[in-house]
């Protein structure tokens, strides 16, 4: 029996595929603006407010950039206590996928890869500003992605592969 390419370790053809190919800290700013004063026992326990994003863009035909954007704070009362914003990239390869799933697995699979890179880079911020680390609950990116495709229906703004 001959070896074929399935049986000597290289890849089948037309077999469905996601890589990361790179992944990177593109932007982050942590801020502790009332230190040292934010630093004392509060009186209650800190409003986190979390904002996400998910943007993408081809960069050739098989390979895309995504960007996944958390931003937030903690605020007791009118005060921050402290406030960071993180947008961690990747680069993935995407092969072998069919067009109508594209965006999908681009703006859902890609970022929940990411996500667990970029809430350790929070977790390890707020610490070192001197709280309790943050660690975000996990995020529902397929809620994400409906919420986002009905908001862009709602405006007539039909979806593309680059979102």
């Amino acid at each position: 029996m001959a070896d074929s390419p399935a049986t000597n370790g290289g890849a089948q053809p037309n077999v469905p595929s996601l890589n990361a190919l790179a992944q990177y800290c593109k932007d982050f700013s942590f801020e502790n603006p009332s230190a040292p004063r934010s630093l004392q026992p509060q009186a209650q326990g800190p409003q986190i407010n979390l904002q996400v994003n998910v943007n993408a863009k081809a960069l050739s035909e098989t390979d895309f950039e995504v960007d996944l954007a958390l931003s937030g704070d903690a605020k007791v009362g009118d005060d921050v206590l402290f406030a960071f914003e993180l947008t961690y990239g990747g680069v993935f390869r995407v092969q072998n996928i069919p067009q109508d799933q594209l965006h999908p697995v681009i703006m859902i699979e890609c970022p929940r890869l990411l996500f667990p890179f970029a809430r350790q880079i929070v977790a390890d911020a707020v610490r070192n500003g001197g709280f309790p680390p943050l660690y975000i609950d996990p995020i529902d990116f397929v809620a994400l992605y409906r919420q986002r495709a009905a908001e862009m229906q709602a405006q007539g703004v039909g979806q593309t592969a680059t979102a």
